[in-house]
């Protein structure tokens, strides 16, 4: 009599943690734990925002534990992205501070991991909707406390980082720490808020609400790599236009062109690099950037293929990190650059898993959203090259909510176009849910 009443328990739990409506609860929470990391520490400390993180990765653990019928283990993780963290882990046998890069490591595998849980519990519209709440809710904040301490009160909000300058039209850096953090973030936010807008899953007063608060604060924010992000996805976005409205049979080669252009783009770009510099109006701080780089690329002379050993952020009491900021007489957290910081840290072998595990999402997610007709799959290719253009002046895809979406747009590209694929539909293993293309998904 009493065994199916201990046994109901157990399976209310694992109802529970299969639901739809706890995967919504879960993937909100997530994004706005590690989107507002920066507030989170500053109000309430540190380890504050590290007990949140475990407790979400147990929570992750279990969700996935529960739906593994439907989870193909091939699928779960991209395998460029199982090298490159296998490889980070590796180098801390090597680093300066062990200890220290391991837990440097635990933060970013432990990120990586509710990337990969929020891609396999929810489809690419219901992720971006998510985002969406969570970015309204975030940048609406940032814009108050910045009219608190910039207009009503009149003083600067020192223990967040908030100078009060939005009466002098910025910089501001609402509750994000930095200008260039903020900018960026507003971005990421306004990509995904066109995308809702396109996609009908909002209100229309919403989405217009949500496009000028996004538009307003990058604006404020006054930071240099806005303007050249915004140009960047907007290139992005008309070249996908027009690769989406091309037939077939010509589609392949436009592509070819289209990276054609690029590499092209590239070259002239850096060949006429101190003119865009100067119209940009940033020739200092490109100027201390560079000379940052040269330090970085000379202390890589002494272990060029394996590098110092993964930290992620920088820890200022570790070599070389504290002779590189001694030499320049700075305080730098990171080598303002993903690409020179993996190189840094994890030398030639780290950077070229990187690039490989970047590119690979890449081309998957642009692929997949040229041949599909809802323009919701042009989510991830238009934030991964948000992300790509950003490292090139911040290392912001390394750490918090740029690794973060990094990691989940990789995953997300890699169940759609993956060997991966090809071997569970041989073996007959189990699909990943689908949405249904157009229409919005608020479960």
């Amino acid at each position: 009599m009493t065994d199916p009443v201990r046994g109901a328990g157990p399976a209310r739990w694992i109802g529970l943690l299969g639901s739809a409506a706890l995967a919504r609860a879960y993937t909100i929470a997530v994004l706005g734990a590690v989107f507002s990391s920066f507030a989170i520490e500053k109000i309430a400390g540190r380890v504050t925002y590290v007990s949140i993180i475990v407790g979400l990765c147990l929570l992750g653990i279990g969700i996935l534990v529960s739906r593994r019928r439907e989870i193909s283990l091939v699928r779960l993780v991209p395998t460029t992205l199982v090298l490159f963290v296998a490889w980070a882990l590796i180098s801390a046998f090597w680093s300066q501070s062990p200890s220290t890069s391991l837990w440097g490591w635990v933060s970013t595998a432990a990120l990586a991991f509710l990337a990969v849980t929020i891609g396999h519990v929810r489809d690419t519209l219901q992720t971006a909707r998510a985002l969406g709440d969570v970015m309204r809710v975030l940048l609406s904040i940032s814009l108050g406390v910045e009219i608190l301490a910039g207009v009503i009160l009149d003083m600067p909000f020192r223990f967040l980082g908030i100078q009060g300058d939005i009466a002098q039209l910025g910089p501001i850096q609402g509750i994000f720490g930095t200008r260039n953090l903020l900018g960026f973030a507003a971005v990421i936010a306004l990509i995904t808020f066109l995308i809702e807008y396109r996609t009908q899953s909002v209100r229309v007063g919403v989405s217009v609400y949500s496009v000028v608060l996004a538009g307003g604060l990058a604006a404020l924010s006054d930071s240099p790599t806005v303007l050249v992000l915004a140009l960047a996805v907007g290139l992005a976005v008309g070249a996908l236009a027009l690769v989406r409205h091309t037939s077939p049979e010509r589609r392949s080669a436009l592509q070819f062109a289209f990276g054609g252009l690029v590499v092209v783009g590239v070259i002239i770009g850096y060949a006429a690099r101190h003119p865009i510099i100067a119209f940009l109006g940033a020739g200092t701080d490109f100027s201390m950037r560079v000379d940052l780089w040269n330090t970085m690329v000379d202390y890589l002379r002494s272990k060029p293929v394996q590098g110092w050993g993964w930290f992620g952020p920088w820890d200022p009491q570790v070599f070389p990190f504290n002779a590189i900021n001694y030499g320049l007489r700075t305080s730098h957290a990171t080598g303002l650059n993903a690409y020179f910081d993996v190189l840094l840290q994890l030398g030639w072998a780290g950077l070229l898993l990187f690039t490989a595990f970047v590119g690979t999402a890449l081309v998957r997610s642009w692929l997949d959203a040229s041949e599909r007709r809802s323009v919701i799959y042009a989510w991830t290719p238009l934030l991964l090259i948000t992300l790509l253009v950003n490292s090139m002046f911040e290392s912001f895809a390394l750490f918090g909510f740029g690794w973060l979406l990094l990691v989940l747009c990789a995953v997300r590209a890699g169940q759609s176009r993956s060997w991966r694929e090809r071997i569970d539909a041989i073996g007959g293993g189990p699909d990943l849910p689908r949405i249904q293309e157009g229409r919005p998904s608020n479960a």
